[in-house]
C-alpha cells in the first residue's frame, strides 16, 4: 500500500509501498478514502527530524538525558550503536482520516465491514491507504456527512475539547486567538455553544474567513486588538480565550490575561510559550487552563490502544466521544470545514502537498487533503530484490517484531553472524518492515506472520514481538519445523507453558533459544570457571535498580506485558541457574508494598531460590531507587572464595587474599555471544544453547513468585508444578 513515511535521522519524507497494517482483536482495519494534513503539527514533526543532533538533544532534553545516562553505564560505543539502529527507522506522518472498514478485530463488535468511520491518533490514522485503528480512536460517520468532512474528526475533536475547558455560557464573550485549522473550529464551535466570538490573527485573510463562518468579529492588528476586545465586551473583557496559535513566544499567554475579564478563563490549546508574567493574571485572578489534546483518554494507552472505554455516566466526553459530537455538528450544518480546503493531492503526489507544510511552496494554505481512490486488494508481503549475500549464508532467517530492543540491539547481532541472513521481515504495522528489510538485504517484508512461518525457505523464526504473542508464534513456528528465538518471556502464563512444552516435546530436538543473554557475558563465564572448583552450594546476591517504569506501560498490562517480573526478572532467574548450575526448588518473595498505583504493587520485591544443589539465589528486584546507581551488581560466595560482577563491566575475583581484576571499556551484557551461540547451534546441528527444561524452570519460577507473593510463603517448585497439572 502506499503511506507517507519520514525518516528520522536525515528528516527525508516520501510516497512509499509497505506493507498494510495487521487486523489486531481490538480494532478495525480502514481503508482511507480522505486524511487531512496538519500544517501546524506535522510542520513541528518535520522540522525536528531535519535538526541534527545538538538540535533533536536541545527540542528533546529527556530523551538525551537518558542517552547520557545510558553511555555513562553501558558505554559510548554501545549506545552509539543503540542509539543510531534506532532514529534511522522512518515513521508514518499524519493522524486524521475517514474511510470505509474493511476487517473487523473480535473485540470490536460494534463495527461492520462497509461502516463508514472517521478516525484518530498519531501511528494510526496515518496518510496510508489501509490503517488500522483501536475501536476507541474510531466514530462511525453520520449519514449525509462527506469524507471529506469527516477527515476533520481529529482537529475538531481538539477543538471541542478547549471549547468544553471554557465552560462557555450563553450569551458569553469569547476570544479566539491564532486562526488555523484549530482555531476556525474553535470560533464555529463556541457560536455552537452560545457565545459570541471575536477572532483574531496575524493573517487578514484567515481572519475574513472566521468572519464568513460566523465568528462575530474580527481582528488582524495586534495593537487593535485591545480596544476591539473592550468594545466588544462592553469594556469587561472576554469571558474566556482560546489559544490555538502556534508559536514560541509567550505573547499570545500574556495578552490574554491583557483582554481578560476579572476572573476570566484562559485555555491554552495551541503549542505556545508559557513563561508567564504572574501579575497579569494574578490582578484579574485569571484561570488558565491547558487542553490535552482532544479529551479523556489521550495519552492513556489502556482507552486509546486497548480499548478500555470510560464510563459515560462519569466521563461525559471522552475522546471519541468528543469526535463523534464534532461530526454530528458538521452533519447538522451547525459546523462547516470546507471553506477550510485550500489545497488537494492524490495520495501519490503527498510529496508536493508536504512543500506547503515545509514552505517550499509558498501558496496560502489552511487544510490540505490527500485523497485515495484505490479499491484493490493490499498484498501482506512485498518482495524486494535480491540480495548477492543470499547463497554464502547458509542459514535463513525470519523476524517477527521489530521493536526498539529488536532493531537497536538483536539484529545488529544477528546481522553480524557470517552464517546467517536476515531472509525477511515481518511487524504488524508494516511500516518498520520494508525499511528494515532493505536495509538487512532481506528477500520480502509483510505484516503477517505467516508468511513467515508458512515458509518453506526459511529455517528459523526471531520473535521479539510484545510478550503476549511469544509462545502463540513460537508454537506455531515449531509446528512448521522452524528453530525459533524468542524474546524473553518464553510465556505469560502456566497454560501458554503447558501447550508450549506439549508442542516442543513432541519434536525429536526442539530448537527454542530465548533471550537470556546475561549468561553469556563474557564476564559472566569468567564468574562461573571462578567457582568450577568448588562443589558446595553458593551464595548469590543479585540486586537489580530497574528504574521506575509509568503505569500507563504496556509491559504492566495483564493481556499484553504481564508485568515486570515476568517480563524481566525470568533474566536474574536464569543468571543464579546458569552460575549454579542447576534449578530451583523453593520460591519465596516479598514485596515492599505501599501506596500507589497497582500496577507497581510487585515492583519493588525480594526473591530467595532455594536451588536444586542446594545454593541460595536472592533477587533484589528495585523500582524505586535513582537511575544514576549502575543496574545490575552480583556478589557471589562459595569456596573460600568471593566475586563481585558489576553491571556487566568490571569482575572482582577474590581468593587466597588477593584480588583479580577485569574491566571492560564497554558493557557486554551477552547478546552477541547468545546470538552466535545459537546461529553456530543451526549451522552445525549441535544442541540450543540452553536446553529447552532450564528455559521452561526459569519460566515457571517467575510464575511461582507471584503465587509465593499472593500467598505469602514460599513454594516448593515441584508440588506447585504437579498442582498445577
Amino acid at each position: 500500500m502506499k503511506a507517507v513515511i519520514q525518516n528520522l535521522k536525515n528528516g527525508e519524507l516520501q510516497v512509499d509501498e509497505v506493507p498494510p497494517p495487521a487486523l489486531q482483536p481490538g480494532g478495525i482495519l480502514v481503508r482511507v478514502r480522505r486524511s487531512l494534513i496538519s500544517l501546524g503539527t506535522e510542520k513541528a514533526v518535520i522540522e525536528l527530524a531535519s535538526k541534527g543532533p545538538l538540535g533533536k538533544a536541545k527540542a528533546r532534553p529527556d530523551l538525551a538525558r537518558k542517552v547520557i545516562n545510558k553511555a555513562k553505564q553501558e558505554g559510548l560505543w554501545n549506545t552509539y550503536q543503540v542509539v543510531k539502529n534506532l532514529i534511522s527507522s522512518p515513521i508514518p506522518l499524519g493522524y486524521s482520516c475517514a474511510g470505509e472498514v474493511i476487517a473487523v478485530g473480535a473485540e470490536a463488535a460494534e463495527f461492520r465491514v462497509g461502516d463508514r468511520v472517521a478516525c484518530a491518533g498519531l501511528s494510526y490514522a496515518n496518510h496510508a491507504e489501509v490503517n488500522y485503528v483501536p475501536r476507541n480512536l474510531a466514530v462511525k460517520i453520520p449519514e449525509g456527512l462527506s469524507y471529506d468532512d469527516a477527515c476533520f474528526v481529529t482537529l475538531g475533536a481538539i477543538a471541542m475539547q478547549g471549547v468544553r475547558l471554557a465552560e462557555i455560557e450563553l450569551g458569553a464573550k469569547v476570544v479566539v486567538m491564532g486562526l488555523g485549522l484549530v482555531g476556525q473550529i474553535a470560533a464555529q464551535l463556541a457560536r455552537c455553544a452560545g457565545a459570541s466570538a471575536l477572532a483574531t490573527d496575524l493573517d487578514s485573510s484567515k481572519v475574513a474567513l472566521a468572519e464568513k463562518l460566523g465568528a462575530h468579529r474580527g481582528v488582524s492588528d495586534p495593537a487593535q486588538l485591545a480596544n476591539a476586545v473592550a468594545q466588544f465586551t462592553g469594556g469587561h473583557g472576554a469571558d474566556a480565550v482560546l489559544i490555538c496559535a502556534a508559536t514560541k513566544s509567550d505573547g499570545p499567554a500574556q495578552t490574554a490575561a491583557q483582554i481578560s475579564r476579572l476572573k476570566g478563563r484562559v485555555v491554552i490549546v495551541g503549542d505556545v510559550g508559557m513563561s508567564l508574567d504572574r501579575r497579569a493574571y494574578f490582578e484579574k485572578e485569571v484561570e488558565l487552563v491547558v487542553s490535552r489534546s482532544y479529551g479523556p483518554g489521550r495519552y492513556d494507552p489502556a482507552y486509546e490502544a486497548r480499548g478500555v472505554d470510560y464510563p459515560l455516566p462519569y466521563v461525559r466526553w471522552t475522546e471519541g466521544r468528543n469526535m463523534l459530537s464534532f461530526l454530528e455538528l458538521a452533519a447538522r450544518g451547525d459546523v462547516n470545514v470546507a471553506p477550510l480546503v485550500t489545497h488537494r493531492f492524490p495520495i501519490e503526489k503527498a510529496e508536493e502537498a508536504y512543500q506547503l507544510v515545509t514552505g517550499e511552496r509558498r501558496e496560502p494554505a489552511i487544510a490540505v487533503l490527500l485523497e485515495y481512490d484505490g479499491d484493490e486488494p493490499q498484498p501482506a508481503r512485498i518482495d524486494l530484490p535480491a540480495s548477492g549475500s543470499a547463497k554464502k549464508r547458509p542459514v535463513k532467517i525470519g523476524v517477527i517484531g521489530a521493536g526498539q530492543f529488536a532493531k537497536g540491539v538483536l539484529l545488529p547481532a544477528f546481522a553480524r553472524q557470517k552464517a546467517a541472513r536476515l531472509s525477511a521481515f515481518c511487524t504488524s504495522s508494516g511500516f518498520t518492515s520494508k525499511d528494515i528489510a532493505e536495509r538487512y538485504g532481506a528477500s520480502y517484508c509483510a505484516s503477517d506472520p505467516a508468511e513467515i512461518i508458512n515458509d518453506r525457505e526459511i529455517d528459523a523464526v526471531l520473535i521479539a514481538t510484545r510478550h503476549n504473542q511469544h509462545a502463540p508464534l513460537t508454537i506455531d513456528a515449531l509446528r512448521a519445523g522452524k528453530a525459533v528465538f524468542v524474546e524473553k518471556p518464553l510465556a505469560m502464563n502456566e497454560e501458554e507453558l503447558a501447550e508450549l512444552c506439549d508442542v516442543a516435546r513432541a519434536v525429536e530436538r526442539p530448537r527454542v533459544m530465548a533471550g537470556f543473554n546475561r549468561r553469556f557475558s563474557p564476564l559472566a563465564a569468567r564468574l562461573k570457571d571462578f567457582f568450577a572448583a568448588s562443589r558446595e552450594p553458593k551464595f548469590i546476591s543479585y540486586r537489580v535498580n530497574a528504574s521506575a517504569a509509568a503505569p500507563e506501560s504496556w509491559v504492566f498490562d495483564p493481556v499484553e506485558g504481564g508485568g515486570r517480573i515476568i517480563g524481566e526478572v525470568c533474566h536474574f532467574v536464569d543468571m543464579i541457574c546458569y552460575l549454579t548450575g542447576a534449578t530451583p526448588r523453593r520460591v519465596f518473595a516479598e514485596s515492599l508494598a505501599g501506596p500507589g498505583h497497582p500496577a507497581l504493587e510487585r515492583d519493588n520485591v525480594t526473591i530467595t531460590l532455594r536451588m536444586s544443589d542446594d545454593s541460595i539465589g536472592v533477587i533484589h528486584y528495585l523500582a524505586n531507587g535513582d537511575a544514576s546507581l549502575p543496574k545490575e551488581y552480583i556478589e557471589m560466595f562459595g569456596g573460600q572464595r568471593s566475586a563481585i560482577l558489576d553491571n556487566f563491566r568490571s569482575l572482582s575475583l577474590h581468593h587466597g587474599n588477593r584480588r583479580r581484576r577485569h574491566r571492560l571499556i564497554n558493557q557486554a551484557k551477552g547478546h552477541a555471544e547468545e546470538v552466535a551461540a545459537f546461529v553456530q547451534a543451526l549451522e552445525t546441528g549441535a544442541p540450543m544453547p540452553i536446553d529447552f527444561e532450564t528455559l521452561v524452570a526459569v519460566t515457571q519460577t517467575t510464575f511461582l513468585i507471584h503465587r509465593s507473593l499472593d500467598l505469602g510463603c514460599p513454594v516448593d517448585y515441584e508440588q506447585a508444578v504437579s498442582d498445577s497439572r
